[in-house]
């Protein structure tokens, strides 16, 4: 597992297949990581993560997921969540990241065309300023914010073929994790064509949570899966369970049996 530790206000995971969730202390509130490699995978997880705190308290949140199709995706996952990190901790004002994270979302575009082989990532970034809450979204990772009853706040919508469907209404949540083209993503970093989707300003209440999480935990649950078990009890056992149902549905997966899709796994739960 190579994970880094940038300063001691940031954590970047990359490549790793962790046993264990770590959990991390910030001003506003704790956040629990877990970032494990596809059962049976013998090549380096195409997932990377990162959490940084600024000098104002703010904490962001960056879960990327390389394209395992494409050549390096490890490593265009790893720039993407070190560059941001890197343009988070330069910014002059750390009571305003949009444009820190907005550059730094641009800035790993162009290192990883720089790259030259065609290699892509997703990228999805939750910046918390004291009780607000803001995603930042390219590609299908997705970020999830809910209430302790289960409300969802906000959540990101999936940028693919299959994701736009399912929030025109055109198929239902189930027919889209058994879709043909469910693997297909229409927006990537590395790609001349990315757009960065800003979501508004979100008031985040005591003992809300955001799950940020790569497509290995949304293509093996249902949101109403995530949803329960995500929203309240101790961190690190939302998390324990979010990974155990996603991993047994990974092996379990079946062409016809289930929808469940063996991949990278990588989860970012935070609350106040």
């Amino acid at each position: 597992m190579l994970k880094t530790q940038t300063t001691q206000s940031a954590q970047i995971y990359a490549q790793c297949d962790m046993g264990e969730p770590e959990t991390m202390s910030a001003a506003s509130g704790n956040v629990v990581a877990l970032c494990r490699r596809c059962p049976d995978k013998t090549q380096p997880n195409d997932d990377s993560a990162g959490v940084v705190e600024t000098e104002s308290s703010a904490v962001v949140m960056i879960v990327a997921d390389g394209v395992g199709g494409a050549p390096l995706g490890h490593k265009a996952s790893a720039i993407a969540v070190q560059t941001i990190i890197e343009s988070v901790q330069s910014a002059t004002d750390s009571t305003d990241l949009r444009f820190a994270i907005l550059d730094g979302m641009e800035q790993a575009n162009r290192a990883i065309l720089d790259f030259g082989v065609g290699a892509a990532t997703t990228i999805t970034v939750v910046e918390i300023q004291g009780s607000t809450a803001r995603t930042y979204q390219v590609g299908d990772s997705m970020a999830l914010i809910i209430g302790q009853r289960g409300a969802v706040k906000w959540q990101t919508m999936v940028q693919s073929p299959v994701g736009h469907a399912t929030e025109a209404g055109i198929i239902d949540e189930v027919e889209a994790l058994y879709h043909e083209d469910r693997h297909y993503v229409s927006n990537l970093a590395g790609t001349a064509e990315m757009y960065i989707q800003v979501g508004p300003a979100i008031e985040l209440a005591s003992r809300d949570t955001v799950i940020i999480g790569s497509d290995g935990l949304f293509d093996n649950l249902l949101m109403d899966e995530v949803i329960e078990m995500g929203r309240s009890g101790k961190l690190i056992d939302r998390i324990d369970d979010l990974a155990r149902v996603a991993n047994s549905r990974m092996i379990e997966a079946d062409g016809d049996e289930g929808f469940g899709k063996p991949d990278d796994l990588t989860v970012l739960l935070y609350t106040a």
